[in-house]
Formats: C-alpha cells, structure tokens, sequence
C-alpha cells in the first residue's frame, strides 16, 4: 500500500449525502459531477489525497466504486468524472443539479505526490485513467517548482472521447508537456494517430529522474510500463492504478482481489514490482 487511507470520522460503511452543484459533460457517455455538502460534516469529507477513490451510493440501485478527479487541497467539493458502464452510473445519469448522491470514503491508496518531489514525472493515461491522474497535475500546478519535467501523455479512442480538453493549455502554459493521441482521428483532427505506448518514443529521459504514474486499460499500462523500463527507469519508480471489481472498498467482499492483495484495500496505485508476476499473465 503507498499511502494510509484517511480515517473516518463516521462509520465507514454509511454514506453522507452530498448534493449535486454542477454536471460538466466531458465525452461521448462521460460526465463530471461537483458535489457538494450542506453540513459541518462536508470540509472533512471533501479532504483527500490523489489517487484515492469514493464509493457513490445511489438508493435502490447501490454503488459503485469512483475515482476522485478534483484538486485535493479545495475542500469545499468533491468531483468525481463518471463513465456509464452500469445501473449505478446509469441511474447517475439521469440525475440533475440538486439531486442527492451518496457517498462513502475515501479509500485506497494515493500517488507518492511527495516522495516524487526533485523528480522528473511522466504521466500516462488512457481513456477515463486521466480522471485518477487529474488531481496529480493541479497537485503539480501548485508546486511546480518542486518538480523537474512532467510530462503527460494521454490518449483516447476518438477526439470525442478526450476528457479535459479546455484545460489543456493552462496545463501547457504552467509548464507541463502535454501529448496527446487518438486511435481514430476525424477530419477536424490535427494531433497524433496511435496508441499511448508510442508517445514514450518521443520523451528523452533521466532514467535515474523519472518516475512513472499510469492509469488506463491494462493493456496499454502493460506497454507503456514495459517502454518505461526498457529506458533504465527502475521498477520501483513505476507506479500504476488498477481499479477493478471494488464492491465494498473495505477488503470485505473479494471481488478486487489480486494476488495477494485487494485493490480497493491495498491500492488502487500500486508500485511495479507488487504487481509484475500478474502482468504477463493473460486476464490477469
């Protein structure tokens, strides 16, 4: 586990409910809910470190684990970027600004934000994987004097499905490298055709620098890993995000277990190495 889950002031299985400030669209089927408290109890709750996720509890139709994607040092909201995959995310959906969530956490564990201080940082993500990763880059917009390169490569199947988009000249302008790529450009596209893993081609690395935090289909972590350690970066200093299966975010249930350990308990950010034996296995 890379940092201790934050403790809870309540009961850890009981939602508090936050109300829906704002609904930003941001891809085909994906969109970004502000929450917001309206009690003493909200500043505490909105406390957390990147990486971290909640569980977003809707009556009647139940949970469903979700990464935070807001800045961990604003304390007044929460934004989680939700992708409709199932009856939870469906039933958020329908929800509009002022209806009420659920919401349980945070759990899990964050990207060592501070052990990175001095070091060069290449952040790589696919799809939805930027949202985990989004709180990294407003943590390093903040500090950027604390950090050498950042870069940020991120890709998506299509330019529609790009999350962020009007953010990324602020991200540009305050000194991060932002490369982006789509398996499928359309005729209004300008950027790069391809995968995630090819944008490494591109970076000139201080192997003894970098350190690497992915999140995204596991498939292109696979590669992007494999592409950062083919350049001498040590394993160690591979950092990665699986979110996969978490039901109850305690450790309880089994569903996210891996190996040894359980996603929702023990990660979701785990170092290289604790999870190299399953990366070459298939439907790992």
């Amino acid at each position: 586990m890379m940092t201790e889950t934050r403790s809870h002031a309540t009961n850890p299985w009981l939602p508090r409910f936050f109300r829906i400030a704002k609904i930003t669209h941001e891809a085909t089927a994906i969109s970004t809910y502000e929450l917001v408290g309206d009690d003493a109890t909200a500043s505490p709750a909105c406390a957390f470190l990147p990486g971290q996720f909640n569980m977003l509890y809707l009556p009647g139709f139940g949970e469903a684990a979700i990464s935070i994607s807001s800045d961990s040092e604003c304390t007044d909201s929460l934004s989680h970027t939700v992708r409709v995959v199932g009856n939870v995310t469906r039933a958020l959906a329908r929800l509009g600004v002022g209806d009420q969530v659920g919401l349980r956490g945070p759990f899990g564990s964050a990207w060592p934000i501070d052990e990175c201080r001095g070091c060069d940082l290449v952040i790589a993500c696919g799809g939805v994987g930027l949202a985990p990763l989004r709180p990294v880059i407003y943590h390093v917009l903040r500090h950027r004097e604390h950090f050498g390169r950042v870069h940020l490569l991120y890709g998506a199947r299509t330019p529609n499905d790009l999350l962020y988009t009007n953010e990324y000249d602020a991200w540009r302008s305050a000194g991060v490298e932002v490369n982006v790529t789509v398996d499928l450009g359309d005729e209004d596209w300008k950027g790069r055709i391809g995968v995630v893993p090819m944008l490494m081609d591109r970076l000139r690395l201080d192997a003894a620098q970098t350190r690497l935090f992915t999140c995204g289909p596991e498939v292109m972590m696979r590669y992007v890993v494999f592409e950062t350690l083919a350049r001498q970066v040590r394993p160690e200093h591979v950092f990665m995000s699986m979110e996969r299966n978490m039901n109850c975010a305690l450790g309880f249930c089994g569903h996210c277990q891996l190996g040894p350990a359980f996603v929702c308990k023990d990660g979701p950010v785990f170092t290289y190495p604790q999870l190299a034996p399953y990366l070459r296995v298939e439907d790992f």
